[in-house]
């Protein structure tokens, strides 16, 4: 490896790829130095930042380019077969929420960097708000308890409503490429949180449905629940919501105190026996190597430490087998046990 590593990005209608590269250009440790996709307009772009190789096909990017690593920003369903195609050229990967379209998709993705020995990491843009780094860290110490639920709620207007590009768009509500609509796109938070602190639920019920956009081709609304033994939580989706009240805020209860955080990130406050109203806690900085997601995944690839917690690869499966469950749950109206049977791969 340089000193810098060599960042190639495969897809860029994933409208969070620009944050991302923006932290990117900000990190003494790696570079960006290549970019593949379809669209000439955004290879344009891309050109504009400075990427000095850009291709319209992705296997000429990984075959012509001395690479470390990949971001992955392409559609849902693309990604899976993306990240099969880095690691077998031995490449560390990146790929934004929710790390696939299906269940199997995940866990090709999982494997296929196993066998490769590369790091696999799922970007979780909550995971950079220090009110949930430092809730992480509060519920390691014990500061709550044993916790009994955790409750998440994403929602906004709609992904053309809030201001997401055409490319974005294009496929947020396209069904096969998404995994689903809102649940894939927004229920996907609520369930990496349960997994990342509780593990795998045993069994997840869930209602979807397009409640004020009957054009669209797929739901706009969600809610799913996860049953595990001695806890029951909820992950909700809307595409519909006016305003931004109850939406982003995280709330993860115990057996000895309730966190809710609030502020986008911001705001963490504590609600214990002794303060039952709840009291603001002071949040600290994000400290070094845990502020952005370009440092944690090179900085991990530097050190060969493995990605652990809400980025890791394996809550990212978890995650996925749960929005799995969720979708034929809605589908059949009923509960759906986990594990999935393997069948469910197939």
């Amino acid at each position: 490896m340089t000193d810098k590593l060599r960042v190639g990005v495969l897809g860029l209608t994933h409208d969070h790829v620009w944050g991302n590269l923006r932290d990117l250009s900000h990190y003494e440790g790696g570079m960006l130095v290549a970019a593949a996709d379809p669209n000439p307009e955004l290879r344009e772009h891309i050109k504009s930042l400075g990427c000095e190789h850009v291709f319209d096909d992705y296997s000429d990017m990984l075959d012509t380019v001395a690479l470390d690593a990949v971001y992955i920003f392409s559609d849902n369903l693309r990604g899976a077969e993306l990240a099969e195609m880095a690691a077998e050229r031995g490449l560390h990967i990146m790929v934004e929420k929710p790390m696939a379209a299906t269940y199997a998709g995940a866990a090709r993705m999982h494997g296929a960097a196993r066998a490769a020995g590369v790091q696999l990491m799922v970007n979780w843009p909550i995971m950079w708000w220090p009110a949930v780094q430092y809730a992480f860290r509060l519920i390691g110490e014990g500061r709550i308890g044993q916790i009994w639920q955790v409750n998440y709620r994403s929602a906004h207007s709609g992904p053309r409503e809030l201001g997401c590009s055409p490319f974005f768009s294009e496929w947020l509500y396209d069904p096969r490429r998404n995994g689903a609509g809102a649940l894939m796109d927004y229920c996907c938070y609520g369930a990496a949180l349960t997994c990342a602190l509780l593990g795998l639920p045993s069994r997840v019920t869930a209602m979807s449905g397009r409640l004020w956009k009957p054009d669209l081709p797929a739901e706009d609304n969600a809610v799913i629940l996860m049953q595990h033994a001695r806890a029951i939580s909820t992950s909700t989706a809307s595409w519909t919501q006016i305003g931004d009240m109850t939406s982003y805020e995280p709330m993860i209860y115990g057996s000895e105190g309730t966190i809710h955080i609030r502020g986008h990130g911001k705001e963490l406050w504590l609600a214990d026996r002794e303060h039952r109203d709840g009291i603001q806690l002071d949040v600290p900085e994000l400290p070094a190597g845990m502020r952005h997601s370009a440092e944690y995944f090179l900085g991990h690839v530097r050190s060969g430490e493995p990605i652990t917690g809400l980025c890791s690869a394996e809550v990212g499966v978890m995650a996925q087998e749960v929005l799995e469950a969720g979708i034929l749950a809605a589908a059949e109206g009923r509960m759906v046990s986990l594990p999935l049977p393997v069948a469910a791969l197939a």
